[in-house]
């Protein structure tokens, strides 16, 4: 562990108050608590025939982890489709688009239901991460339409606050990335893509629709509108979102304060793709979301001093990405340029404890990052070869002080997707980096380094049994301090160390006829991983089982997930896990959903289980156990003018009183309280395209 000098008496301060760990002298704000394209990800847009893609000897892609994409133009849209097998990649989980459909989600953590070893912790959005074996996605490459993600503001914010309705598919890579998902990905990478015009509409013309949902927990109402267009090549979409709502009862039929619903989000998008196939696309995603939240914001902590229980958050994201891409595609020449900004910002007031003076506090994060690649497609499948920046800065907007850290980034990468014999099937690849980092006293230092992958499918007994295994070296470079943290006294004697990271997975996926069998076993170790003014060694390691069965109209599928992390040895906890890892252990999910063919009828239900958790720190009590189930019926009239959906979603049947195994704080009982999962709530919703 490395410690770096410049500490100020001023900010030392509790973090939890009396009895808990103490973070000493982190900075000002601490005092207050004192890639290329992406094969299997392809989504097949309903696009007429002259604007669909063409690919020449595109590589062969893992099998779907989940439902598949519906890929033929239809002039209305079909009922929502219930088709899907287990995850069968040892390290890939794709959401897609008729998942996102099928799971309705109101939040982050819904869009990855039903798969143990992706958690999300907390039931606030605006304080929920995402955490992949364990490891918090701060770790990982994260981009949305291809903007790289820099949102390391707020310990008690979440990281990417992402509104799920105007999401098209997501994609994680758990532990081996490909070197063009970008930089960083230190245990792997979650790429999420929007809605285009194309998914909304299969010919020229103009469309819209309207979605309003109530849910009875919290009286809270949420509405989507949007209206789109494509014509002669041109595109255009403006797409809004936004929620009200009171705070929300947990399972005891307590109110859980802070919780309220007030969001507003938006995208719009223009697009040309001329008849030569040169397709140029723009775009500008932003969310605002405000309101009383916990003091700290991630957990309910007994006020110390003159600190109130609630406080204002404010946070603001946004992204602007313009794309360049050949829809018509030739061998050798299939080109993509990225260009890309995004920035987060949290803005809250900071109450001194002691004598209660109140002061503003913004912390804010910024990227400016882009990319241009090429794919080479021949017989055997394909390499694509690039070079990518990121240009980035975090900085603390306090009275008085106002610490910023940068960091520049270059690379090459080039990563190779190939089928040498039939049932063999290879993906590797490297990257070179080079950074130049600048500390919040003015001192500057580069380094550079090099990443690699390799992974592998072979399958066996024809394509009723495949094996898979995959390795990755990562090299980070030094990753920027949390905002909050920051403070101008700060030195940096021997500079920081780089952080670098080694993934290993390993699994064997069974078919026949319906049914899917899988196992898959993984470790990632994270050296030298950055914490303000120190550094830490993680550990995540486990295996991953699942089960299922596809009979067309229907489908079933169990999943296991066993996940052990360590934090320089000893048993990770979420205080000491901040920005790294958060303790997992056990998790059962079940999904299950039926169609009636010719009725527009889907019914379907899923549930999660979390035995109980006692590989914790000494003196903590065991991570308690929780089961809780949900279910949906949805109805979308067969014989309507419009395209109509009705949907009614139950859940928490069980009223159970919980806290996710992701959320923070579950190791300082009676000291502080995790954020309550919200207890039995009816959703309602109903959707008309026109």
């Amino acid at each position: 562990m490395r410690h770096i000098s410049g500490i100020r008496s001023r900010s030392a301060a509790f973090m939890l108050g009396t009895g808990a760990p103490l973070w000493i002298g982190l900075g000002p704000a601490f005092a207050q608590e004192q890639p290329a394209e992406l094969p299997p990800l392809e989504v097949t847009a309903k696009q007429s025939a002259k604007k669909k893609k063409k690919v020449a000897n595109p590589a062969p892609a893992p099998a779907a982890a989940s439902a598949p994409v519906e890929t033929q133009p239809t002039a209305k849209p079909a009922a929502t489709t219930v088709s899907a097998e287990p995850s069968i990649g040892t390290n890939t989980t794709d959401i897609t688009s008729q998942d996102l459909a099928r799971i309705n989600p109101s939040n982050i953590k819904d869009v990855f239901s039903g798969q143990p070893g992706i958690l999300v912790g907390s039931s606030l959005p605006m304080s929920q991460k995402v955490y992949v074996n364990g490891i918090e996605e701060t770790n990982l490459s994260v981009t949305v339409d291809g903007a790289r993600q820099n949102n390391k503001v707020f310990h008690h914010n979440g990281t990417n606050l992402i509104d799920p309705s105007l999401l098209k598919a997501a994609r994680v890579d758990a532990g081996v990335a490909p070197a063009d998902a970008g930089f960083g990905a230190l245990a792997g990478s979650i790429a999420y893509e929007t809605k285009d015009v194309g998914d909304l509409l299969d010919r020229d013309g103009l469309g819209g629709f309207v979605k309003s949902s109530f849910n009875t927990n919290g009286n809270v109402f949420t509405s989507n509108l949007a209206a789109y267009g494509m014509s002669k090549g041109f595109e255009a979409l403006g797409y809004f979102s936004f929620g009200d709502g009171d705070d929300f009862e947990a399972g005891n039929g307590h109110t859980v304060e802070g919780t309220e619903t007030d969001f507003l989000s938006g995208i719009g998008k223009l697009a040309y793709q001329a008849t030569s196939g040169d397709r140029f696309e723009i775009s500008h995603e932003r969310l605002n979301d405000e309101g009383l939240r916990p003091y700290r914001a991630n957990a309910i902590i007994p006020p110390l001093g003159l600190e109130p229980a609630l406080r204002e958050y404010r946070l603001d994201r946004q992204t602007t990405v313009f794309n360049y891409s050949d829809a018509t595609p030739q061998g050798w020449w299939d080109p993509k340029v990225v260009l890309a900004y995004s920035k987060t910002e949290v803005f809250t007031p900071f109450t001194n404890r002691r004598n209660g003076r109140v002061s503003p506090t913004l912390g804010e994060t910024d990227t400016f990052n882009g990319k241009a690649e090429n794919k080479v497609a021949f017989d055997t499948g394909n390499v694509i070869a690039g070079i990518d920046f990121s240009k980035s800065r975090a900085a603390l907007d306090f009275p008085g002080e106002y610490p910023r850290e940068k960091s520049t980034v270059a690379g090459a990468y080039a990563q190779a997707r190939i089928e040498p014999v039939l049932g063999t099937r290879l993906s590797f690849g490297g990257r070179a980096d080079q950074q130049w980092f600048t500390g919040v006293n003015g001192s500057k230092w580069n380094d550079s380094g090099l990443s690699g992958n390799i992974s592998g499918e072979q399958d066996l007994l024809g394509r009723f049994l495949t094996a898979k295994a995959g390795y990755s070296h990562v090299w980070a470079g030094v990753p920027l301090a949390e905002n909050f943290i920051m403070s101008p006294a700060w030195t940096y004697p021997n500079g920081l160390e780089a952080t670098t990271a080694d993934n290993y997975t390993a699994g064997l996926v069974a078919r026949y006829g319906g049914w899917t069998l899988e196992g898959t076993i993984f470790r990632t170790e994270i050296d030298s991983a950055r914490i303000a003014l120190i550094s830490r060694d993680v550990e995540s390691e486990g295996f991953e089982i699942g089960a299922g069965y596809n009979w067309g109209s229907s489908f079933l599928r169990v999943k296991y997930a066993n996940i052990d992390a360590t934090i320089d040895g000893l048993p990770a906890d979420s205080y000491t896990g901040n920005y790294l890892v958060t303790p997992v252990g056990e998790i059962i999910t079940v999904t299950a959903a039926h169609t009636f063919a010719g009725t527009g009828l889907t019914v379907g239900a899923d549930a999660e289980f979390a035995p109980e958790y006692d590989r914790v720190i000494a003196g903590s009590p065991p991570y308690p156990s929780y089961r809780v189930v949900n279910a949906f019926m949805e109805y979308k009239p067969q014989l309507s003018t419009y395209d109509l959906t009705f949907r009614l979603d139950v859940q928490n049947i069980f009223d159970e009183t919980y806290s996710d195994r992701a959320s923070y704080g579950h190791e300082f009982p009676g000291e502080v309280t995790p954020l309550y999962e919200p207890g039995r709530s009816f959703l309602l919703s109903t959707t008309a395209k026109f």
